[in-house]
């Protein structure tokens, strides 16, 4: 039906026949003659409608936005000076010798270069998918995907498939569950990730695999997370850290060549979760940002100021400095608007000082909070933040976890504000990241990676210490985000049954949710381990996008809905009863009106 794709007729096709199809992108009538700009996914073509074809102008006239028309024409240079140099096709245009409207369209709910709503866009989705942008960002998806399968093939990788129908297991999030028509009252569960499956997959003597798997999970949503999302998983056996490591990162490398014409630093370097968190306050670290933090509990523990001294004193406890240069050019209103946005983190307040003149001792410092700290502790401050005049100190202290997560928010917050993040890609290994956090409320410890995660110690010292256990797994970071996570697997039953028991799991319900995988430990199963890699976020990286949903054809909204098809809908009682299921519905209490 056409020869040439719109954006690829250029000067090469002088005087040469083409057909092409497209849509009314613009559509001119200058003196007699009609201009259309024709355009499908590869670009823009100008098609030029002449009086004397009286057929076709007489169809072109009736030309509006978004019309489906088929075109076949001749080449021609366009008139001196007309040329657009924005355009691959700019030199030319297409004079046409038969036009065919192929389909009408009605007036757009939205014109396809505007900004429009998120509600809108996701309601008409076929209609957002038309635009280059999100032509783009689908075409750079599937270029990315076919980079990764090309690696991971030519390394002897199977790619294999998981169950989507499964058993519920506890993974970190609620599972969504599918009611059994052939089993009555049981339940499939729609799989979390492919973890479980992909172990037994090493121990059934694959070797090497990976999956472009879909994962379900049923939590509050943001603009990184879907109720349904992709991800690459990968598995090995025979195996340690290393070469888990060593692969991942050959494959991130030549992925970014393939896709973007990048390359990415060799090696990766890597960060320990503890020099993270006590560096930039967060386990994946923006490096593109040259702001760290400082902790100056040494300083302060013998000041009268408690909000200061008491988490000095407790071994659990943090006060800590993101120094930023130049800072103090800031006005007090904006060093005050920065108060609101770390409460969201839980800070309970912001401290800070502006350095106008260090040699001036405290005269030369600037804050509230000067008055309540000695000489010897500003000066020890000063001394350890490196400031220099001119600089603004920010002060973060509380409990060592939620100081951390507020001034790390914080360090973001201002390299943004004051255009502080380089151009450019940083990756990063995190690794040596803690088996277990201790979860308050409920009074237990709970994985951090998640149970099948191995530790680096035995199993006596992993049950006399639990909370200060290592475990092996590792995250890889691209510009402060984190793409994905993996681990070296824990293969030896009596360590996955110690693990289990010390996350508050009985052997009943141990055997009950992983009976499965606890019995296939026991047959000679092999050291594995591997890596998932959000391939959602992968995406939304290359494109330069804030939300994953700018590079998911059909996403839901952050309220878990598809404005397209309105899923989730009511299903009919006859369908239910089939399925051994009966809705129940919240009971709503009629208004005044409606009993009017």
């Amino acid at each position: 039906m056409r020869s040439d794709l719109c954006g690829n007729v250029t000067e090469q096709k002088l005087d040469q026949q083409v057909e092409v199809c497209g849509w009314v992108d613009k559509r001119r009538d200058h003196g007699g003659v009609i201009f259309i700009d024709l355009r499908d996914h590869s670009g823009i073509l100008q098609v030029v409608v002449e009086p004397d074809n009286e057929e076709a102008f007489k169809i072109a006239e009736d030309a509006r936005y978004e019309y489906c028309l088929h075109v076949k024409g001749h080449v021609r240079n366009r008139p001196e000076g007309q040329e657009n140099t924005n355009l691959n096709s700019g030199k030319i245009e297409v004079v046409v010798d038969k036009y065919e409207v192929l389909n009408k369209s009605k007036p757009l709910p939205f014109m396809l270069d505007e900004d429009a709503g998120e509600a809108i866009r996701l309601k008409h989705r076929y209609l957002d998918l038309r635009r280059p942008d999100m032509q783009k960002n689908m075409r750079l998806r599937s270029k990315l995907t076919h980079a990764l399968r090309g690696y991971l093939d030519s390394m002897d990788f199977l790619d294999m498939e998981t169950p989507i129908l499964t058993k519920a297991t506890p993974e970190g999030a609620r599972d969504f569950l599918v009611p059994s028509r052939v089993q009555q009252a049981k339940f499939f569960a729609l799989p979390q990730s492919p973890q479980l499956f992909k172990q037994l997959l090493m121990m059934s003597g694959m070797d090497r695999y990976y999956q472009i798997a879909r994962c379900f999970r049923d939590e509050d949503l943001r603009a990184d997370r879907q109720p349904e999302f992709t991800q690459l998983d990968i598995e090995m056996a025979f195996v340690d850290q290393e070469d888990v490591l060593n692969m991942a990162e050959g494959m991130i490398r030549e992925t970014y060549k393939k896709v973007l014409d990048v390359d990415l630093v060799n090696p990766f370097p890597r960060m320990t979760y503890a020099d993270a968190m006590s560096k930039y306050g967060s386990d994946k670290p923006d490096l593109r940002i040259d702001l760290e933090l400082v902790d100056v509990a040494d300083a302060v523990k013998n000041v009268e100021f408690k909000v200061f001294s008491t988490p000095a004193n407790d071994p659990n406890g943090r006060v800590t400095i993101l120094k930023v240069p130049e800072g103090g050019k800031m006005s007090r209103k904006q060093i005050d608007d920065y108060a609101p946005y770390v409460a969201r983190y839980g800070a309970r307040g912001l401290a800070w000082i502006k350095v106008n003149a260090k040699e001036n001792g405290r005269e030369g410092l600037q804050s509230p909070i000067v008055k309540f700290l000695d000489d010897n502790s500003l000066n020890a401050i000063i001394k350890k933040t490196n400031a220099e005049n001119g600089d603004l100190l920010f002060f973060g202290a509380g409990d060592y976890t939620t100081v951390s997560q507020y001034m790390g928010e914080l360090r973001l917050k201002v390299a943004k504000d004051l255009e502080m993040v380089k151009e450019g890609w940083q990756p990063l290994w995190v690794v040596d990241f803690p088996m277990f956090e201790y979860n308050d409320d409920e009074k237990r410890w709970d994985a951090l990676h998640h149970p099948f995660t191995a530790p680096i110690c035995d199993e006596n010292e992993l049950r006399e210490n639990p909370g200060e256990a290592i475990s092996k797994g590792y995250d890889i970071v691209m510009n402060g985000v984190e793409m994905g996570g993996g681990s070296i697997r824990i293969h030896q039953q009596n360590i996955q049954s110690t693990v289990l028991e010390l996350l508050g799991i009985s052997k009943d319900e141990a055997e009950a949710k992983f009976g499965f995988l606890l019995e296939a430990l026991q047959y000679g199963c092999p050291p594995h381990g591997g890596i998932a890699l959000g391939l959602d976020r992968m995406a939304a990286l290359m494109c330069g996008v804030e939300s994953i949903r700018e590079v998911i054809a059909f996403p839901k909204t952050s309220s878990a809905i598809c404005p397209l098809t309105s899923a989730p809908s009511d299903i009919p009682a006859s369908q239910l009863a089939e399925a051994h299921v009966q809705a129940i519905y919240p009971e709503i209490e009629d208004s005044e009106e409606d009993e009017e």
